[in-house]
């Protein structure tokens, strides 16, 4: 049939997996999408979330012109203007607020909706004209801030092993991560491994589907992780099975750290943990026996006070094991360290030091923004301590313009709405933080409406500001040139052309690869062991009176992407929250009664589902819900109070306390 084609390209969205996709166009439609089979990690697959995505860039209530807000804040009442207006209005506050206020007035707020290096985050888009304009920088510390900084304190790199290399374990720890909901590529190397004898062990504060598909699960009380990694360690020197030839060749304070192994026995951990001590014990026996142990840790896990100090101390494991220095062993977290592209920001654009304002603080950070640019991000969604966003965003004098697909709850906030591109209709380069793969993303279809690309507003707002610097303006294959000129050996042979006529390239990294066989990124090339008190730092929620709230990936959404999908909504069904039957017996609650859950930041509601997959004083009640699709106009983030890690400043999703009371008829 005349006017067909298949078109290569990648999912854009906050998922380790980064697949490769194919989209078939027919006469200038797509009518279908499904995962590329020739994509070693992808394999054909996509998720139950990105399978509906032909059908979300069609829907009805896709954002496709300009729009300039008619009624109160929060209203969501606009009316159509041209792109001209739209940037004449955008132009004029910018320059009214640098002016007036300076330049750290103003806040580009970007988020993780697309993690391309030319439309997302990973790039950081449109930080070039930002800096032109003065602007603050945005600090996108609300994923994985904690987490990495553990571990680039432990390991000089948040990097570690490659994923694909679980099919060569025989240990499997999957720590704090529920594969099959987020990320559910790795399985297929999970299996592999057990098909060779592997053992699987979840270790999480709840029985995710994953966790049933384990062949043990241990229920660890939120945030206490480093306790135990620390015991299993206890256990492994106890067996004599510490690495002293590799202790000796590449890590350094191994001794203080003997002694905080040492002040962790069983016991203890078990009182602290709430894992029985002869599973504690039992798991230490063949973590000490078992080579190679590849732990699996994501980023739910460093989401509480102690975020930071606990990834540090679970890549310690492999550095007293040895399991580093094979393949198939170590810890997998991110592999964001190994993608080596340029990224280049112009700071020397900036006309002085521009203040930075952190993502996780945007309920404090906002009373001195004047005016703030939302891209990629759904804040009234996605961030904590929403009641008091929510009240910063209804003010009048701050001027805020929402790039975006889709009428959000923060969109419905905007001053100004600008219609976005989805991925079909954009290009872009992706690395996935979840493989060693460069994926490039080419455009299938035009743009819907009058959608523009995040780097086209650029260009265009730059122009209607008069600006002249000429890295403003350079077109999406002369940035994605730009990306791939790093010279680093990694991308030796990965050239623009290769890429968008492959679709896919792994970089040039080992297969097998033991990245820290020989040593560690470090000054010293050592890994730096925590010394004494480094290495647990109790949670927010240790001793305090009330149930634990975790608020974990949703199956159907992908944070809060996919929140207004009817048939993802209708999957999801209401708002539950999980309560062991003491609990729930405790509080006269009963199955399917709603209640608010609730503390001193907010509250939400939820139904009842009493459940033996939490633990007496836990409480899981899923991410992802638009607050103005839900019962209460709340949702889960609206109980996460406004505080930081240890570490990097990471956001504390997993380490609230709340209570649940009975919603009267």
């Amino acid at each position: 049939m005349s006017g067909n084609k298949v078109v290569l390209g990648a999912c854009p969205l906050d998922c380790p997996d980064t697949c490769s996709w194919i989209v078939t166009v027919e006469d200038g439609r797509a009518t279908k999408m499904r995962g590329n089979p020739d994509q070693p990690y992808t394999r054909g697959a996509l998720c139950v979330k990105v399978n509906r995505y032909l059908e979300h860039t069609r829907a009805d209530d896709r954002l496709l012109y300009p729009l300039r807000r008619t009624g109160p804040k929060g209203s969501g009442r606009f009316e159509r203007i041209t792109w001209d207006e739209a940037l004449d209005e955008i132009s004029t506050r910018l320059r009214r607020t640098v002016d007036e206020h300076g330049g750290e007035a103003v806040w580009p707020y970007n988020g993780t909706g697309s993690l391309g290096y030319l439309q997302g985050c990973e790039g950081v888009a449109g930080r070039r004209f930002w800096n032109v304009l003065g602007a603050s920088k945005h600090w996108l510390n609300i994923c994985s801030a904690a987490g990495s900084t553990g571990l680039h304190r432990a390991n000089g790199t948040a990097g570690g092993m490659d994923p694909e290399n679980f099919a060569l374990a025989k240990l499997v720890l999957l720590w704090g991560t529920n594969t099959l909901t987020s990320g559910h590529h790795l399985w297929k190397f999970i299996q592999d491994a057990k098909a060779a004898g592997a053992h699987v062990v979840a270790i999480d504060p709840i029985r995710t589907r994953t966790a049933d598909q384990a062949d043990e699960h241990l229920a660890i009380r939120p945030g206490t992780d480093a306790v135990l990694a620390l015991g299993l360690l206890n256990v492994v020197l106890a067996e004599g099975a510490q690495d002293e030839e590799y202790l000796a060749a590449h890590t350094s304070g191994w001794e203080d750290f003997r002694a905080e192994i040492m002040s962790y026995p069983v016991e203890r951990v078990a009182e602290i943990t709430g894992i029985p001590a002869d599973a504690v014990h039992r798991l230490g026996t063949r973590l000490a026996r078992t080579r190679p142990t590849a732990i699996r840790a994501t980023m739910g896990l460093q989401r509480h006070a102690g975020g930071g100090a606990a990834l540090r101390t679970l890549a310690a494991i492999p550095g007293v094991t040895g399991d580093w220095r094979h393949p198939g062993g170590g810890l997998a977290y991110s592999t964001s360290d190994h993608v080596k592209l340029n990224i280049d920001t112009r700071d020397d654009l900036l006309p002085a030091p521009a203040r930075l304002r952190t993502m996780t603080r945007m309920a404090s950070e906002l009373p001195s923004v004047k005016c703030l640019f939302v891209y990629g991000a759904n804040p009234l969604s996605s961030t904590s301590d929403t009641s008091r966003i929510r009240q910063q965003l209804q003010r009048e004098d701050l001027f805020t313009v929402v790039m975006e697909q889709f009428p959000t709850d923060t969109a419905d906030y905007a001053d100004i709405v600008l219609p976005a591109t989805m991925q079909t209709e954009h290009m872009d380069l992706h690395a996935g933080y979840g493989h060693l793969y460069l994926l490039w993303n080419e455009p299938a279809t035009a743009p819907a409406g009058e959608c523009l690309s995040t780097t086209e507003t650029f260009r265009r707002l730059a122009a209607h500001m008069g600006m002249t610097e000429p890295s403003l303006f350079a077109s999406d294959l002369e940035l994605a040139e730009e990306l791939l000129s790093s010279g680093h050996p990694s991308l030796e042979g990965v050239t623009l052309d290769r890429l968008r006529k492959e679709g896919w390239v792994r970089m040039n990294y080992p297969k097998p690869f033991a990245p820290f066989a020989e040593g560690f990124p470090t000054p010293s090339g050592r890994m730096r062991f925590p010394r004494s008190g480094e290495a647990y730092v109790p949670p927010y929620t240790a001793g305090k009176d009330g149930l634990t709230l975790i608020t974990p990936a949703a199956h159907t959404f992908l944070n809060s992407t996919f929140g207004n999908n009817p048939e993802l909504l209708r999957r999801a069904k209401n708002p539950v929250v999980l309560v062991s039957a003491a609990d729930a017996a405790a509080r006269g609650l009963t199955d399917g009664r709603r209640v608010r859950v609730h503390n001193a930041s907010g509250e939400f509601l939820a139904d009842v589902e009493i459940s033996d997959r939490v633990a007496p004083g836990v409480v899981a009640s899923p991410k992802g819900r638009w607050p103005k699709l839900s019962p209460g106009g709340g949702n889960v983030n609206a109980v996460v109070a406004e505080r930081d890690a240890d570490m990097g400043r990471g956001a504390l999703y997993h380490d609230n306390i709340v209570e649940l009371s009975p919603v009267e008829a």
